[in-house]
């Protein structure tokens, strides 16, 4: 079989596992108003548990990229989609506050190696020229999965009650590890699908930006430090704290805010969250294709990703912050269906940025330490969110928050993230 074909079955497979993240993910969000209810949860410490998720997760972003680069991606999969399947399972035994919050944590922890671990795959198998677009569309299964999520919940929900639900989705988990583990390969030389002359094919044609740029000399890989040091790395995380920001934002508030602010039943509000997502999934399938267009056009690579980012991401805060101060759901829905289409055209190139400058050796570390900042946008925002419910009585200042952070980001992206050529500071000298 051929390399590319093999590639792009793994890319599927990424694609959905994407879409079970979020479908687990999205589950707690969108029974929240039946789970509050149940276990005697008010807004502030349902906010608590949003953001307990985002404390371990956060971690193992990091750990998962280290683990990525050092054991390989596909073994890293199995452990994390494994586990995370079980702990969302177990979220059906939640008795009160304190359990629900430390099964939140663990679910956290396993899903945190997610992203660098696809990062890394997509690094070891795809052709440079469409790096990005292959991150677009295996990503484009989050905000789908977002989407599946509503109704497929919301109906269970309705039918057996919350609980049945979570070992649903824990048992499709559980399937996708068994075709992960026949199908995969952590590169092309080590996949029985792919021919032995067509092993030869380099994964990656065309060297690294990094290397063009003489960042690194070719074969070595610079301390994981020194990248972290990098100002253009440094720029695509705070970026991608922001992109998370609104993200977790809409992921764990927005149902809730449907049903306080507007008043809609937990069937009506399931439904509703289907028009978000769907929009997402089409920018964030379209973004990465439409930089790697740019890029081809132009022929300058950061241009092309700083192009797309930072104009999506101050349109994404103005929509935000305008949704907060609207008087019906339905506007409410098209502003934030139009935000999140936006933002989720930048979605695929925070992670190509970093496959983009970083050495193929660090990328699954680099790409874990950017996770780990991004994700400490989860930690802070359902929480703030929460307490200024809680006190206000209103969505509208977080919506205002939510959109000033958005802005804020695609500011430092536009100033900070430069052509490689330019801003490379690593030279053979950092590594002898």
């Amino acid at each position: 079989m051929k390399q590319r074909t093999m590639g792009w079955i793994t890319v599927f497979l990424l694609f959905l596992v994407y879409g079970i993240n979020y479908l687990d993910r999205v589950a707690l969000s969108i029974t929240a108003p039946l789970v509050q209810k149940d276990l005697g949860i008010d807004a502030a410490q349902m906010g608590i548990v949003f953001s307990s998720f985002f404390v371990g997760y956060a971690l193992f972003n990091f750990v998962g990229g280290i683990a990525s680069d050092r054991l390989g991606p596909k073994i890293v999969y199995v452990l994390a989609v494994g586990l995370w399947s079980i702990f969302c399972g177990l979220t059906a035994v939640a008795v009160g506050f304190a359990s629900l919050l430390v099964l939140r944590v663990l679910f956290g922890m396993a899903e945190g190696p997610l992203c660098a671990g696809a990062n890394k795959m997509v690094n070891n198998w795809m052709p440079r020229d469409i790096a990005a677009t292959s991150m677009g569309l295996l990503s484009a299964g989050s905000p789908l999965g977002g989407a599946i999520a509503g109704p497929v919940i919301g109906l269970l929900a309705i039918s057996f009650g919350w609980r049945p639900a979570f070992w649903i989705i824990c048992a499709i988990g559980l399937v996708w590890c068994v075709a992960w583990m026949l199908l995969t390969a952590d590169r092309p030389s080590e996949s029985r699908f792919v021919s032995t002359l067509d092993e030869a094919e380099p994964a990656r044609r065309g060297s690294s930006v990094a290397h063009t740029a003489h960042m690194v000399p070719e074969g070595a890989a610079a301390p994981l430090s020194a990248w972290l040091r990098q100002p253009l790395v440094i720029a695509t995380a705070v970026a991608f704290f922001a992109y998370n920001y609104v993200l977790f934002f809409f992921l764990s508030w927005f149902p809730s805010y449907l049903v306080q602010a507007h008043h809609l039943n937990i069937r009506e509000m399931s439904l509703a969250t289907v028009v978000p997502w769907l929009v997402g999934t089409v920018g964030l399938a379209a973004g990465g294709a439409i930089s790697d267009a740019i890029f081809r056009w132009t022929g300058k690579l950061m241009l092309s990703r700083k192009l797309v980012l930072s104009t999506c991401l101050a349109a994404t805060g103005v929509c935000v912050g305008v949704a907060g101060l609207v008087h019906t759901a339905a506007a409410a829905i098209a502003l934030m269906s139009i935000a999140l289409f936006l933002l989720y055209v930048t979605g695929a190139l925070y992670w190509a940025i970093v496959q983009d400058v970083v050495h193929s050796a660090r990328v699954g570390s680099v790409s874990g330490c950017m996770h780990c900042v991004g994700s400490l946008s989860g930690v802070i925002g359902p929480a703030v969110t929460g307490f200024l419910v809680e006190r206000s009585g209103s969505f509208a200042t977080a919506f205002a928050l939510a959109g000033v952070v958005a802005l804020t980001g695609a500011v430092l992206s536009a100033i900070f993230i430069r052509d490689a050529r330019k801003s490379a500071t690593l030279t053979d000298k950092a590594y002898s």
